[in-house]
């Protein structure tokens, strides 16, 4: 896979039928932003918002952002259009992130594209691909896809398509269903399907990425969902509103209690270390060498936050 490291917290997607946002997007606090030629585009606009994530890939200063495109299916007469231009629109675009993918071959199809018009554009930067989980047929086959590419960056898990696919009974955007709820609201049906692209995305080196919380209004329905994709080993959160950056931000980043308790284990465990011991306890809990790597993972993250 890639390897490429980036901070993947928040990820705003942003209409590209809507250029007075891109802007605004450039200048906000997500991590990532993905400029949207799919869903929130109708079909007669197609071309004008390719257009437009051109013009935005050559003229909006984007700063330090992983800047993407979530370009159109595989399966619709646009695609190849958008993975053109795009391309030979400079060296801007970080990542591809290509919608409902189904099994490998697409991927590995992708990619080929993505070599030809590379070549032929005399692009020196390699583009990554983010590959958008949100079919059952993509869920069911999601280790290959995840495995599939060496461009391959970052699984994403999309839920509302998912959903239709599946064939749930909801038409809400990510968050509990409350007939799947259960007493006290425990019970969370995207657990599956994010588990599965956690495990598949952490196993193929990527990153995964959590779909995001179609109510906007919602705070702390939003923060509960976030730290719960947090909680099962997501590295950040779809944003579909500028207003829910911060609080995704914040459930990404780890907190200075947590930190701290972070250097304190590996403080403990390098005397352990000294000492000829493999584990020692802290605070009534035994560590060992895992205890090691999870708390240079909380360190690291928040390194990287910072």
């Amino acid at each position: 896979m890639s390897g490429t490291t980036r901070i993947h917290r928040s990820e705003l997607a942003v209409p590209a039928i809507r250029p007075e946002l891109f802007a605004k997007a450039a200048a906000g606090a997500a991590d990532a932003v993905f400029l949207d030629l799919e869903d929130s585009v109708p079909e007669a606009q197609k071309a004008e918002a390719r257009q437009n994530a051109v013009a935005a890939l050559r003229g909006v200063e984007w700063g330090r952002k992983l800047l993407a495109v979530r370009v159109n299916g595989m399966d619709t007469p646009h695609f190849h259009r958008d993975v053109i231009a795009l391309l030979e629109a400079g060296e801007r675009l970080d990542v591809i992130m290509i919608p409902k993918v189904g099994d490998a071959r697409e991927v590995f199809a992708a990619d080929l594209l993505c070599s030809g018009v590379e070549a032929g554009a005399g692009r020196a930067r390699r583009v990554g691909l983010g590959l958008v989980i949100e079919t059952a047929k993509g869920l069911s086959q999601v280790e290959a896809i995840a495995g599939a590419s060496p461009r391959a960056e970052s699984l994403h898990l999309g839920v509302a398509d998912l959903a239709a696919s599946l064939g749930m009974r909801t038409t809400a955007i990510g968050g509990l269903v409350a007939d799947y709820a259960g007493p006290g609201g425990l019970l969370d049906p995207w657990h599956f399907a994010l588990a599965r692209v956690v495990a598949a995305a952490r196993a193929a080196g990527l990153r995964p990425i959590d779909g995001p919380y179609g109510d906007f209004r919602d705070a702390a329905g939003l923060e509960a969902a976030a730290r719960r994709s947090r909680a099962m080993g997501a590295e950040g959160k779809m944003a579909i509103h500028p207003g829910q950056v911060a609080a995704i931000n914040a459930a990404f980043t780890p907190a200075e209690a947590e930190v701290a308790q972070a250097r304190r284990i590996l403080a403990a465990m390098e005397d352990a270390r000294r000492q000829g011991r493999a584990a020692v306890a802290l605070d009534g809990r035994m560590l060992d060498i895992a205890s090691i790597r999870q708390a240079e993972a909380v360190v690291a993250k928040a390194a990287a936050a910072a």
